[in-house]
């Protein structure tokens, strides 16, 4: 080895969410670390997006796409699969419209335990069934909605010796609220305003409990006001009842009745937020400008945070205060690319000649 690789200074590699922020779990040094190191995820700066909604605000996306499994669940994943280790799970199970899938998954191979995925047939993209299936869960497709493949894992949780690894268990919600915690860190302070989608509505709970963890520990003064958007065909939270029958294309917020909802109407209610929806065409119009503007590719789910920022700023909710908002976007455009290929134009194809191609690009 050469000198000048050798005086090289070593970085320090990013721990994983539980060592970095161990004083704000339930770990102790009894609990066998289960981690695929997520967290950390890039904070970026969107100006140009900004441009395009509201030229007073400045706007940040946390792009939890970057996870191990690619989606935020992996926050809470690394908790829930450390706990049931450390409680003698030999195997999880969940329900999913697939990014919790994919995380419970990964982390229960990560563990050397199984895991059995319960999933509604044909209400799940097929890059987060790839990702269950690559990591060895058992998946079982019911002729229902996620609802009724959630009530359907919490009687078994109730019967068998499994560990429900849902959004149910609080595990999971005090891995998810790190997100909070790393905000904060890289800003200097919380935003303004956070902006989430929201489905079974565990995501809008554990960030809004890490922004008051940070608040009572000294560390932030205010934290920000909570900006929630549920897809317009699944929004029983806005609506004030279950939605039956839920449809929207944001397959992973595709939720009638979610776990999690007097503690959003909560997170909503004690940071002076709101709790609204967006039409799948807001959504997929968001979800495009985040790719052509920013080069940010999100699954489309991701994309209702933008979209509701953008309706917020369209009826001038913001006024004309420079506000820092971010938003969340909970997973990567790759569970999805499907969805992906259906609302971008069509390519051409021309004879492989240098004068067809130069034409097609209109050069």
């Amino acid at each position: 080895m050469s000198e000048a690789v050798s005086a090289r200074p070593r970085v320090r590699q990013w721990p994983g969410v539980i060592e970095a922020y161990r004083d704000f779990l339930p770990i102790t040094d009894a609990t066998p670390i289960v981690t695929l190191l997520e967290g950390d995820t890039p904070l970026i700066e969107c100006p140009r997006l900004a441009a395009t909604i509201a030229p007073n605000l400045r706007l940040l996306v946390k792009f939890e796409g970057a996870n191990p499994t690619a989606s935020f669940k992996d926050r809470g994943m690394t908790v829930a699969l450390s706990k049931a280790v450390e409680e003698g799970a030999q195997m999880t199970i969940c329900a999913s419209t697939g990014n919790t899938a994919a995380s419970a998954a990964a982390y229960s191979a990560r563990a050397g335990i199984r895991s059995a995925v319960v999933v509604p047939k044909g209400n799940i993209a097929l890059g987060k069934l790839a990702q269950a299936l690559a990591h060895g869960a058992g998946v079982v497709a019911v002729e229902g909605s996620f609802d009724d493949a959630l009530r359907l894992v919490r009687e078994i949780a109730e019967q068998y010796p499994v560990a429900l690894v849902n959004s149910i268990n609080p595990f999971r919600i005090e891995g998810q609220k790190t997100a909070a915690f790393e905000i904060c860190d890289r800003l200097g302070g919380p935003p303004d305003y956070h902006a989430l989608p929201v489905g079974n509505a565990g995501n809008i709970t554990s960030y809004w409990k890490g922004y008051q963890e940070y608040r009572e520990k000294g560390v932030i003064e205010q934290p920000p006001k909570m900006l929630g958007f549920q897809a317009a065909g699944a929004a029983p939270i806005v609506r004030g009842e279950p939605v039956e029958h839920p449809e929207t294309v944001a397959t992973a917020i595709r939720i009638g009745n979610p776990a999690s909802w007097k503690q959003a109407e909560a997170a909503r209610d004690e940071s002076g937020g709101l709790i609204e929806s967006v039409t799948d065409e807001q959504i997929i119009e968001a979800y495009k400008l985040l790719g052509a503007t920013e080069g940010v590719f999100a699954e489309p789910a991701s994309a209702a945070s933008v979209a509701g920022v953008k309706q917020l700023a369209q009826r001038g909710y913001f006024g004309d205060e420079q506000a820092t908002v971010t938003c969340v976007l909970t997973g990567h455009g790759l569970k999805d690319p499907e969805r992906a290929i259906a609302v971008a134009p069509e390519h051409t194809t021309v004879p492989a000649e240098l004068d067809a191609v130069v034409a097609a690009l209109e050069l």
